[in-house]
């Protein structure tokens, strides 16, 4: 399952000192580990859900709209706005992140990036670092453009539509509770704190 787990180094104090496998999924691995940290030497046990790493993308288009699909999720039995997101297949480097982002985008949103655009990297967070070892990336693609075959989801993706919100209509719906999701939300203050959306109050 690409495990980009692994790449995680255990250093300053951080060691696994045991094991056991508890379940292999095709998308999730759940191990049952003891591991040393740094005020912790004698180990603390723990349940890990190990999913591999994730690209989520911002597409701004040429008139400073943000492109969102709106996507069924099952564990909360809800249609949620996102920014477009991926599982990273394969970890061969920084370029394999790239190469996921750039799928990702066209193949859920129906989108591309436009010929002279640039996919800029904004770090990566942990979505839920008390249990699971998932990393997202985060990238801005600006500008974009419809591509030539439209969206092509997988088949066990459910995308019943996508739209492009001004980043005002963006910041109203993260305030009135309408988006709620973990990747869309990191991706946007990540945005905001590096100044790469209008401050509020301006009329975009």
């Amino acid at each position: 399952m690409g495990k980009f787990h692994d790449l995680i180094p255990e250093e300053g104090g951080w060691k696994t000192l045991r094991r056991e496998n508890l379940y292999d999924g095709p998308h999730i691995q759940v191990e049952a580990i003891v591991r040393q940290t740094p005020s912790r030497p004698e180990g603390v046990p723990w349940t890990v859900i190990h999913r591999r790493a994730a690209c989520v993308i911002a597409p701004l288009t040429a008139e400073g709209g943000l492109i969102l699909i709106r996507q069924e999720r099952v564990p909360v039995c809800r249609e949620l706005w996102e920014f477009p997101a991926g599982q990273v297949d394969r970890w061969d480097g920084p370029d394999t992140l790239r190469e996921t982002a750039l799928r990702e985008l066209t193949e859920e949103t129906g989108y591309r990036l436009a010929e002279g655009g640039e996919l800029r990297a904004m770090g990566h967070f942990f979505p839920s670092s008390g249990v699971m070892d998932e990393c997202s990336f985060l990238f801005l693609a600006s500008p974009v453009v419809p591509a030539p075959h439209g969206a092509t989801p997988e088949e066990s993706e459910a995308i019943t539509a996508c739209r492009t919100f001004t980043p005002a209509q963006l910041r109203t719906m993260i305030a009135e509770g309408e988006i709620v999701d973990a990747n869309t939300l990191a991706a946007y203050a990540r945005l905001a704190a590096l100044g790469w959306l209008p401050p509020p109050g301006e009329n975009s």
